[in-house]
């Protein structure tokens, strides 16, 4: 097992497109790291740099003590997990699992020790005999989770492996995946474009944007101190409700009414003009199930779209109208959501016994306490708290990270300090399906 160190790491095409920009994440020994972001964002193209199927343009990579730039992929000990399984079709499950080591000219004794301790670990022994063709999808995961195992590699590579599997499966799957990683304790990168994925499995999330890292954290810190606007539309189901908010005082001016906040988070953002406030659906509720409860929070009245009833829960959908700063500012936010539904619409959640329903006048509980204020211009969580919100380069250098938005916007081709950044060599372009993901 190894520590993997990615130091300002480049990925340029030939056209100046650059597909990872500037990207720094120290991965812990036997730490499981999740890389996510919509299509495009540069997430499967650092998983190549890292096992050397991509050249890096600039920065370094090291895994344990040594920088591995200029290493081929044979000689970095990492074992990859591709997202089409890439199994032999005319080998069984054994030969399958066995190839690297009969490539290394293990003894026949030692291939079958490693083989067996593998399929015993991945519930495979009573297919040791059948083809790939003959397995279900999660069978062939496991295969290719297998021929990983018995490598002895530093480090384990996932490249969206669950989305080729229907639902259930992918469930299962996960709980196979994080199980087996625990109780290997190795090192671990997983590409994924999945947020539940991204949530439940990694000891830490490095959401990525355009090439460009946007916060380094854990799943509950992305969760509840997401850095900027992006982050918070990216992670959580349903998505964070964005709102054109003015602040006042303690008093948070919203479409259906006035909230409280706190002193403290009021601070922050005084004399900003019009901001756009983040509120999660769970932090609504029927006013009229809420109790104890109400006094900790504020009352409005909202007329209530949709419902949608699932027996635990149901969800109220109430539209709004958003000045056209806001709306231009939600656009593009969708457009970098890869296509996620941002409509001028708040999402309530609501408990199972509420007897809201379409059409109606309700009133809505809100504990404004969970409020996020985000700058407009920016897309900047005015009222993180940076002391639980792990890494957030835009907070920590925002020059820096500004011209790195800058560049993935596809606004000049030089680096921050003025230099060509290089060409990047590798031949092929946008790696992956020239998605640059």
């Amino acid at each position: 097992m190894a520590a993997i160190s990615m130091k300002n790491i480049v990925k340029r095409y030939g056209d100046g497109f650059p597909a990872v920009n500037d990207v720094s994440i120290d991965v812990a020994d036997g730490e499981f790291m999740i890389l996510v972001g919509p299509s495009g964002c540069g997430k499967s193209t650092l998983l190549r740099m890292v096992v050397g199927l991509e050249d890096i343009t600039s920065g370094d990579m090291i895994i344990g003590d040594r920088r591995v730039n200029d290493l081929a992929p044979r000689d970095r000990n990492l074992a990859m997990v591709f997202q089409n399984y890439a199994l032999y079709p005319h080998l069984s499950v054994y030969e399958n699992i066995a190839f690297p080591l009969r490539l290394a000219g293990e003894k026949d004794e030692e291939v079958d020790r490693k083989v067996r301790q593998a399929s015993a670990t991945l519930e495979l022994d009573e297919h040791l005999d059948r083809k790939p063709g003959n397995l279900s999808g999660g069978q062939r995961q496991r295969v290719a989770m297998g021929r990983a195992i018995v490598r002895d590699a530093d480090a384990f590579l996932f490249d969206e492996p669950l989305s080729n599997l229907d639902a259930k499966l992918r469930g299962q799957m996960r709980t196979e995946i994080a199980r087996l990683q625990k109780r290997l304790g190795i090192t671990t990168i997983y590409v994924t474009h999945d947020q539940t994925e991204a949530m439940t499995l990694g000891d830490r999330v490095a959401v990525l944007k355009r090439g460009v890292l946007q916060q380094l954290a854990s799943p509950r810190e992305l969760y509840e101190n997401p850095g900027n606007l992006f982050v918070a539309g990216f992670i959580g189901s349903p998505p964070m409700n964005f709102l054109p908010a003015e602040v006042e005082g303690t008093t948070v001016k919203l479409p259906f009414g006035d909230v409280q906040i706190p002193q403290d988070k009021a601070d922050k953002v005084q004399g900003k003009g019009l901001l756009i406030a983040g509120i999660r659906p769970e932090h609504f509720e029927d006013a009229n199930v809420v109790g104890d409860k109400v006094s900790e929070g504020s009352v409005f009245s909202a007329t209530v779209d949709v419902v949608e009833w699932l027996g635990n829960q149901a969800y109220a959908y109430v539209p709004f109208e958003a000045p056209p700063t806001v709306r231009e500012h939600l656009a593009e936010l969708e457009k970098d959501l890869d296509g996620e539904s941002l409509r001028t619409q708040m999402v309530i959640s609501l408990d199972g016994a509420s007897r809201i329903s379409d059409g109606d006048e309700a009133q809505i509980w809100v504990n404004a306490s969970k409020m996020h204020l985000f700058d407009p211009a920016t897309g900047e969580n005015l009222t993180v708290d940076a002391e639980h919100a792990g890494e957030i380069p835009g907070m920590e250098n925002p020059e820096k990270q500004a011209h790195a938005e800058h560049m993935a916007d596809g606004d000049g081709d030089n680096g921050p300090d003025g230099a060509p950044q290089g060409d990047g060599t590798n031949g092929s372009h946008r790696a992956e399906g020239g998605d640059g993901s």
